[in-house]
């Protein structure tokens, strides 16, 4: 009897079946103060490109139209058994994909965000004009203490580059607030980053302490209901910021993606939301043509 090496046709969808998460690649190397990945999950690992295209064909085969490209880092992906960031030819070896319509990066670390990545996003048809950054922060002080391996104006210019190349892309980013060397100038810092650059999508957690990560020594001397303010008020900001961006999409058409149908409804996304974090378009069943 023949040897099953790979079990990609029982892979089971927690996701309806045509969106489907991919994951790249597994353990991260950079080296953030705050996050424990890489103590629990090991360095940067990818998965080779055929491996992934195979995955990618199986769900295709059962219906998948949109690719959720999920890692650590996926703007890291191939440095580890290429030698060199090939998740450009990912998306193009993806994209030839008959049936896969959308496919969605998440997770790309801003520190030197290709340009030839910029590109791709911008001239594939079929990668989302969509791209998760987290950020974590803006102040220079905080983002030294993270580790984060970026200076604020370099954040700054590639979000302008971005949006001058991708005029229509929407710009989703994740803080922090309470970090432990966060005070409050810091805070306003950010919340006029915010202001200044009009997000598409935030999240925003509040930070925790984990054992053996290099910020444990800093202790948690920010109060857990400071660490909430803050996470109110830049949400607040945001939520006024998304109010806004939503109002200049009034009269116009997108493509939608139906997730599910409930009551009168169907619900769906367009290539501006990502599965279970952001939004859903509802579209009365009276409307159906």
């Amino acid at each position: 009897m023949e040897t099953k090496k790979e079990l990609l046709g029982e892979r089971l969808l927690s996701t309806p079946s045509h969106t489907a998460y991919l994951k790249i690649s597994e353990g991260c190397d950079h080296p953030c103060s705050f996050c424990a990945i890489p103590l629990m999950r090991g360095l940067h690992k990818s998965k080779p490109i055929e491996d992934l295209i195979r995955e990618a064909e199986f769900l295709a085969s059962s219906g998948t139209k949109e690719l959720v490209l999920i890692a650590q880092d996926t703007t890291d992906y191939g440095k580890d058994i290429y030698g060199k960031k090939n998740i450009v030819e990912l998306l193009r070896k993806l994209s030839e994909i008959n049936g896969i319509e959308w496919i969605r990066l998440m997770y790309a670390y801003p520190t030197k965000f290709a340009d030839d990545l910029i590109e791709e996003i911008k001239t594939n048809p079929k990668v989302c004009k969509y791209v998760d950054i987290p950020l974590q922060h803006i102040s220079d002080d905080v983002l030294k203490s993270m580790r984060r391996g970026v200076t604020s104006d370099r954040t700054k210019e590639l979000l302008v580059k971005l949006r001058k190349e991708i005029p229509e892309i929407t710009i989703r980013t994740t803080f922090i607030v309470g970090y432990p060397n966060e005070t409050e100038k810091d805070f306003n810092e950010l919340c006029d980053f915010v202001h200044e650059i009009e997000f598409d999508r935030i999240g925003t957690f509040t930070f925790s302490v984990e054992e053996n990560t290099s910020s444990y020594i800093l202790g948690d001397p920010v109060s857990e209901e400071e660490k909430e303010r803050r996470k109110n008020v830049l949400m607040e900001i945001q939520k006024e910021i998304s109010l806004s961006i939503n109002e200049t999409f009034v009269g116009k058409t997108l493509k939608v993606l139906i997730d599910s149908v409930e009551g009168e409804y169907f619900v769906g996304r367009s290539y501006r939301d990502a599965p279970e974090v952001d939004g859903e378009i509802l579209i009365s069943k009276e409307n159906k043509k």
